[in-house]
């Protein structure tokens, strides 16, 4: 959880400063001081810990489909004659993959890939990714729906 190796260690206030942040990326130090009766240099000082550890990153999430992603595909990546963390290093440099995991299981990496429609995976897309050498096959899933879409996972207690 920390860039160095250690794990941070979240206490109360570290919680309640990112559970404001999750409520409301928005919210100023000012206002999550008052809220939580400390001072503002208090919630900047923590924050700062929290992202320069690696502990907290701020970002913003999108919708896939108010861009236009209408196909979402999970593709199971089966790699032979070539180190998984290289033919992985390659895959999360085409554009239309988001997300590239190293997997346990019958396949060593998982994909997760957005495109338009389904004219731009034959064209391309597909054909991008079994290109890399390395790869022995790929299972692709199409995601029929969604069911949960949530990135604000994190510290509980």
């Amino acid at each position: 959880m920390v860039a160095d190796g250690a794990v941070y260690q979240f206490d109360d206030v570290d919680r309640a400063i990112v559970a404001l942040l999750k409520d409301n990326g928005r919210i100023t130090n000012r206002d999550i001081a008052r809220k939580l009766n400390i001072t503002r240099a208090t919630v900047g000082t923590r924050i700062a810990r929290m992202t320069s550890t690696g502990a907290l990153r701020v970002v913003a999430a999108t919708d896939f489909a108010a861009y236009g992603y209408d196909v979402l595909l999970a593709i199971g990546v089966e790699v032979h004659g070539r180190p998984a963390e290289d033919v992985a290093r390659e895959l999360a440099l085409l554009p239309e993959v988001f997300a590239v995991h190293l997997v346990t299981g019958a396949r060593e990496l998982e994909i997760l890939v957005a495109a338009h429609d389904f004219g731009e995976l034959s064209n391309g897309v597909i054909d991008g990714i079994a290109g890399i050498p390395g790869i022995r096959s790929i299972d692709v899933g199409i995601a029929a729906d969604i069911v949960k879409y949530q990135f604000d996972v994190g510290i509980s207690r």
